[in-house]
């Protein structure tokens, strides 16, 4: 118990809350991401022609490398893991590339063999982009924050009307039931975080997904009837699709797909370390992604594919407050379980999608809403940080804006801008070294353009009558003058807009002469 209370001083992702409450919570975690990790293998195993048992193989496989690579970044072993509360699963950056790879001559054993080759390249240099870490201050992690989050309503907008087919398809009727069952789900989530009880409240989506599961069944919006179909326990055979095979170009193109994996994993490592309120350095950086392209190497010798963070359990730590790694460790196992009991993953896949769209909205916000406050740290009078971050998010929201936008340039080109989280964290790092590394060229201090250069603040005359409307946190009385936080006196205007010498303010009776 003491020792557990010693952690908790140190590190708040150390605190131990029991199996209880860590299955709980992990389990939360595993419904959150459980849509985005059978996403990829189905895309994949469908682009490759596989039956729909073989394909059934690849997501229990999926299942089973996500539960140990979530193990081992969180739990951790030295050298490997962040340590941090961090689900790891199959990352939707490589869809198309493996997709494309598929297509040719090789097949998915050719895929197998490209992710192999690239994460070892990827394990080799994941030291160099742990040293990178002084690039990401707040101007820069706080962008890539607000993108993640950004990046993903799409996601849950899919999610809310019913998934990919049902959006394409475009039946109306279809959409409004859907969106109307996100709606309410949404709404249980919003009551249940308004609940007295601590722990009620922090299993918001949890049990407002259950409760809307329950409600979706109530009125025939959900399907557990092929729960039963398939195999109860099946271990992944390894190389169930043959040995991997290694062809060079397939390698490059997934080794572009790695550097942008190693890109969201670093922000995705800094961002809960963010939201943990904990120290990141550049060693726990390079343990995470070690532990990332480890898990990487190994997952095609289960037939998995490359792994990396989920950004939407990102959000999850951020509205829930439990950042305990523990927590994630116990999803870890629970995605593990699921891979070896694939009767359990066909309970999971039976919650709809628009349950899922419902709590979505709320967890990808919460990863915006993050993002908007490690912004708020960030000095902009006088610095060109307002031309970084704007600059740095526009980028970020063309490809979720515009997902077509690069289809004509080079496929390195649009496989690292295709991803709208890659895109700001690469304007972002860029921008920020243009400007407030590399001083040559700057303008004088005071003298930035007008994205540096902050409005200036004047107090209406008449108003002044009235102090208490326009005062604000830190202003002071000083010699008769009203003096902002900042040690600058105020300026007077009047009605039409003129400057004029700011009154003398009686300190006595607390009024004000009007005259100029």
């Amino acid at each position: 118990m003491s020792q557990t209370a010693t952690t908790e001083v140190k590190r708040p992702e150390d605190q131990y809350l029991g199996a209880g409450p860590n299955l709980g919570y992990g389990f939360q975690h595993v419904l959150t991401m459980y849509g985005g990790i059978i996403a990829p293998p189905l895309i994949v195993g469908g682009a490759a022609g596989l039956s729909t048992n073989e394909q059934a193989l690849l997501v229990a496989c999926c299942l089973f490398v996500g539960g140990l690579a979530t193990m081992l970044q969180s739990f951790g072993i030295k050298f490997f893991g962040s340590q941090l509360p961090l689900v790891q699963g199959t990352s939707f950056a490589g869809v198309a590339t493996m997709t494309a790879i598929v297509n040719g001559d090789g097949g998915i054993q050719a895929v197998f063999g490209a992710v192999m080759a690239s994460a070892a390249i990827g394990f080799l240099i994941a030291p160099f982009f742990a040293r990178i870490i002084r690039l990401f201050p707040p101007v820069v992690t706080g962008v890539v924050i607000t993108t993640i989050g950004l990046s993903l309503f799409p996601v849950s907008a899919q999610w809310a009307m019913g998934g990919a087919a049902v959006a394409n398809a475009g039946d109306e009727n279809a959409i409004f039931k859907n969106v109307c069952l996100a709606g309410a789900t949404l709404v249980i989530i919003m009551l249940l975080s308004k609940m007295r009880s601590a722990i009620i409240s922090r299993l918001s989506i949890l049990l407002g997904i259950v409760l809307g599961t329950l409600f979706a069944l109530a009125i025939g919006m959900a399907d557990f009837s092929k729960v039963m179909d398939g195999a109860i326990f099946a271990f992944p055979e390894p190389l169930a699709f043959g040995p991997p095979t290694f062809q060079p170009a397939a390698i490059i193109s997934m080794t572009i797909v790695v550097l942008v994996i190693l890109t969201e994993t670093t922000a995705d490592i800094i961002a809960v370390g963010e939201i943990v309120d904990t120290k990141v350095d550049r060693r726990r950086i390079a343990n995470g992604l070690r532990a990332d392209m480890g898990a990487s190497f190994l997952a095609p010798l289960f037939n998995g594919f490359t792994q990396s963070a989920f950004a939407q359990n990102v959000g999850l730590v951020a509205i829930t407050g439990v950042k305990s790694r523990f927590v994630v460790t116990a999803g870890g196992l629970i995605m593990l379980i699921l891979g070896l009991l694939p009767i359990l993953g066909r309970v999971v896949a039976a919650v709809p999608m628009p349950v899922l769209g419902g709590a979505g909205i709320v967890l990808f916000g919460t990863v915006a809403a993050s993002g908007i406050r490690t912004l708020g740290k960030v000095k902009y009078q006088g610095t060109p940080n307002l031309v970084i971050v704007s600059t740095a998010i526009g980028i970020g929201m063309l490809p979720i804006a515009a997902p077509n936008i690069y289809s004509g340039f080079p496929a390195w080109f649009e496989t690292i801008f295709h991803s709208g989280i890659s895109s700001a964290a690469v304007a972002a790092v860029l921008l920020n070294i243009l400007f407030n590394e590399i001083k040559l060229g700057n303008p004088p201090k005071g003298q930035g353009s007008v994205f540096t250069a902050a409005p200036p603040r004047y107090v209406r005359l008449e108003s002044l009558e009235h102090l208490q409307g326009s005062l604000r946190e830190g202003d002071t009385i000083k010699n008769g003058k009203l003096v902002d936080s900042e040690g600058t006196e105020v300026p007077a205007i009047t009605a039409s807009g003129e400057i004029v010498q700011a009154p003398v303010v009686e300190k006595h009776s607390g009024s004000t002469d009007s005259g100029h």
